[in-house]
């Protein structure tokens, strides 16, 4: 479903993101894991079609982002880490906004926004002024115009930071409950969140590729060990090559 090919972004001398090779197949969540400047957003502005690549290039549903991005645009729907909500709207009306910008028209828009509405649990505050609702509503309502039009991938960054603790088991409930139809690249810092929703993990850093595949595979490849300690482990292990690669 998604495919990436040597992806590389580079800003001037800066090397955000350097040959990345992954594929996720269809229904998957993929738990997208790295320090803070690993390479995580730059990746998935580019996958999403918000950034252009260096070179390399990325395929979701065989269609080459890169050449057809309005295409490929309509297979996406993205979730910055800050949500681009209009607070002086209201619920309802800032997705009808949404369905008309991505060209659903007439009743169809309406059951769309209806739909939307529904999948994310935002009916009691649908009438409401989006600066007057919690932030974990914001999130619903940010995941609901990322889901309008009925997109085959879903690129999440950062779901649940800052929300208290029942906000975040809601929202990781409501993205376990959008993936199989849905392949999902899910952005986080917490591991409990990948080992309860994610079937994938990638694992980046330095804008390189670590680990990549299913948790119960790379599980198997360090002796059964638990996921926070196969992260530490494979950051430690490429920032102690990299020194190794500086030394020489």
């Amino acid at each position: 479903m998604i495919k990436t090919e040597n992806l590389t972004k580079f800003y001037g001398n800066i090397r955000a993101v350097y040959r990345l090779n992954m594929e996720v197949p269809e229904g998957d969540i993929l738990g997208f894991l790295g320090p803070n400047g690993a390479g995580k957003t730059t990746t998935m502005r580019m996958v999403t079609g918000y950034t252009t690549p260096s070179f390399g290039k990325t395929e979701i549903a065989g269609i080459n982002v890169q050449k057809e991005p309005l295409k490929a645009k309509k297979l996406v729907g993205y979730l910055p880490e800050i949500p681009p909500l209009y607070p002086e709207l209201k619920v309802s009306s800032y997705l009808e906004f949404v369905a008309e910008v991505k060209g659903i028209k007439g009743k169809e828009r309406k059951k769309k926004v209806e739909e939307a509405i529904s999948s994310t649990g935002l009916e009691k505050v649908a009438g409401r002024l989006i600066r007057n609702i919690s932030k974990g509503y914001r999130q619903r309502v940010g995941i609901a115009q990322a889901i309008i039009g009925d997109p085959k991938v879903l690129i999440l960054d950062e779901p649940t930071i800052g929300l208290d603790p029942k906000e975040i088991v809601e929202i990781r409930q409501l993205i376990k409950s959008l993936a199989g139809k849905r392949t999902v690249i899910l952005s986080t810092h917490i591991l409990q969140e990948v080992t309860s929703i994610c079937g994938s993990i990638a694992i980046i850093n330095e804008g390189s590729l670590i680990e990549f595949g299913e948790i119960r595979e790379i599980e198997k490849k360090y002796g059964s060990a638990s996921l926070e300690e196969i992260y530490i482990s494979a950051i430690s292990k490429e920032v102690k090559n990299e020194e190794h690669m500086g030394n020489n």
